[in-house]
């Protein structure tokens, strides 16, 4: 499913046009973006949790010559599924 489709099912469920369903996709979406830049986690119970987590410099090594290369540190995006959402997909 990809974010169109994602509209069109929101729309058909909710009974609203598609552009309000785009609308609330697209400010949902920033809302957990803008909460993750900040260092927050963001809890839908049932559904799962957003968080951010460090990863630490590390060095690496280049496949084609095989030397050495340093990877920087990074912030990266995870996500947890609740109980619900696991459920759901083991029926």
């Amino acid at each position: 499913m990809n974010k169109s489709e994602l509209i069109d099912a929101i729309a058909a469920s909710a009974d609203i046009p598609k552009a309000a369903a785009g609308r609330a996709l697209d400010a949902t979406l920033e809302s957990i973006s803008g909460a993750l830049q900040s260092g927050d986690s963001v809890a839908l119970v049932g559904f799962g949790t957003f968080g951010v987590k460090e990863r630490a410099a590390r060095t690496g090594r280049n496949p084609q010559t095989g030397q050495p290369i340093q990877i920087a540190a990074a912030t990266l995006p995870t996500f947890k599924p609740g109980k619900a959402l696991k459920d759901s997909v083991n029926k």
